[in-house]
């Protein structure tokens, strides 16, 4: 048992945990069952990081809730399992990319670093209240690929993986 499944454990025995700096915080209306705690002490620094908010404000285990949440409304609408994670996992990553953004100072290309040319010139990219990543159009590719893969690396790290139909 890894440390999502003993979140997974512990919620199934009808406990919430809550931070309290380092320590895990346990309400239930009864004592989790001896094979639960055992798995909480096990994996306590490892639940502890799941359920410490990211830069972007969400604890990893909200990024679990919205792949779970995502997931279970596609297949309802009858989408098949690995199709419905697919598109949820398309979701993770687009809505980390939202609260992850990238600004660069103007005048400066964050692919290449060079300014933009006449022939050649930088667009911006993003949103206005959170800024912009300026590029030019021949280095927004590999930016938002590398972009994308930070997205899958960091939800990789909080359990979400790519469903197998990605990789």
């Amino acid at each position: 048992m890894n440390a999502v499944d003993t979140l997974n454990a512990a919620r199934f025995a009808g406990v919430e945990l809550t931070l309290d700096g380092d320590d895990l915080v346990l309400e239930g209306a009864s004592t989790p069952p001896p094979a639960v705690l055992d798995a909480l002490s096990r994996h306590k620094p490892e639940i502890v990081a799941l359920l410490r908010p990211g830069r972007d404000g969400w604890p990893p285990e909200r990024w679990r809730v919205l792949f779970d949440e995502r997931a279970d409304a596609a297949e309802f609408d009858g989408t098949s399992r690995t199709a419905a994670e697919k598109q949820a996992f398309a979701c993770c990553v687009a809505e980390w990319l939202n609260r992850n953004p990238v600004c660069s100072e103007t005048g400066r290309c964050l692919g290449c670093g060079d300014r933009g040319l006449g022939h050649d010139p930088l667009l911006p990219y993003g949103v206005e209240p959170t800024g912009h990543a300026w590029l030019h159009s021949r280095c927004w590719p590999a930016w938002h690929a590398a972009r994308k893969a930070d997205a899958i690396a960091a939800l990789t790290t909080m359990g979400i993986d790519r469903p197998r139909a990605h990789r």
